[in-house]
């Protein structure tokens, strides 16, 4: 899935448009390095082990990047956290890139992992202190026309 981003005007300054190509692919464990704006040492140690769990099936966990293939936003799939669905969690963007639509591409990347293995319904895991983000995602979803 491609994508492209656009910073909000406010962030580039008057009469700028910045527009990056990205793409979605699966997380890697050599990706983990460039991942430390996702969190804290002990949460990035906690994605290379579900890194072993998407090696076995488990989960997926996903990657957007930079025509560089630097991940800006990632998050993942967990397939045996409630039965017959895909649930997504640990998602996060790189706050400079935060409201350019990363994190709408991901969770519609992630959606179609999920369809892809016959699911027919998602779930959004949200810590209690990152309540933002499933309201958001609930705004989003009653916008949408079936």
């Amino acid at each position: 899935m491609l994508g492209t981003v656009t910073p909000p005007p406010e962030s580039a300054g008057p009469g700028v448009d910045v527009v990056i190509p990205v793409g979605v692919r699966d997380l890697r464990p050599r990706d983990l390095p460039a991942c430390g704006w996702s969190g804290s040492p002990t949460h990035v140690r906690q994605i290379e082990r579900q890194l072993v769990r998407a090696a076995a099936g488990e989960v997926d966990y996903l990657a957007v990047c930079t025509p560089t293939d630097l991940p800006v936003a990632i998050g993942g799939i967990d397939y045996r956290a409630s039965e017959g669905a895909g649930t997504l969690w640990q998602l996060a963007v790189l706050p400079a890139l935060q409201s350019c639509g990363l994190g709408t591409l991901l969770i519609r990347a992630a959606e179609q992992r999920i369809k892809d293995r016959g699911l027919r319904r998602a779930e959004l895991a949200v810590e209690e202190d990152n309540r933002a983000i499933g309201s958001r995602r609930r705004r989003d979803d009653e916008s949408r026309q079936p």
